[in-house]
């Protein structure tokens, strides 16, 4: 049987149904993806829908964040109805809170503004594996040069482009 998506989504105040381009962009890349027994990080989940789908698609484990109070509970209230109850943590606040955590992440997957993912990527690079990916969304297709840039001077490889309309959707190994 092939991997089931969340069962259900509740945004209340949080982003992330499914809708957006950036969100389908980066759910096809998961769908394609093998994450069975990977180590997910997810950046700014919103409603949590990008780990979720990684954990029922194998993950071992996901670890998410997201800066807004209504989203992290969203989060968590979404993965317990859809049967996500153990090694699923969603913690508050921006990227400072990776400070804590003391191990690396297979696939870290940040579906956020360009300016945060510019000011973040350092902070994610340390905490990804050897052959570890980014995937990243939320920006538009003028700015995958500048993050491309980036990536380079962080030792990141660009992988992989995907446009949708304006938006697009970029993978970096390490």
């Amino acid at each position: 049987t092939s991997p089931q998506p969340p069962q259900e989504v509740h945004a209340k105040l949080a982003f992330g149904t499914g809708n957006h381009e950036t969100t389908r962009m980066i759910i096809d890349q998961l769908m394609h993806t093998p994450l069975s027994g990977k180590r997910i990080l997810d950046c700014g989940t919103g409603t949590g829908i990008l780990g979720i789908l990684a954990m029922k698609r194998g993950a071992k484990s996901v670890t998410a964040y997201d800066i807004d109070e209504w989203s992290a509970d969203n989060a968590r209230h979404n993965a317990v109805i859809n049967g996500i109850l153990d090694n699923y943590d969603v913690m508050l606040g921006d990227s400072s809170v990776l400070d804590g955590v003391n191990q690396t992440f297979d696939l870290i997957i940040a579906n956020i503004n360009r300016n945060i993912l510019l000011a973040d990527m350092p902070r994610w690079t340390a905490l990804l594996s050897d052959n570890g990916q980014l995937l990243m969304s939320g920006f538009y297709h003028s700015d995958i040069e500048i993050l491309k840039e980036k990536a380079a001077t962080l030792g990141l490889v660009a992988a992989d482009e995907v446009t949708d309309g304006e938006w697009a959707c970029l993978r970096i190994r390490k």
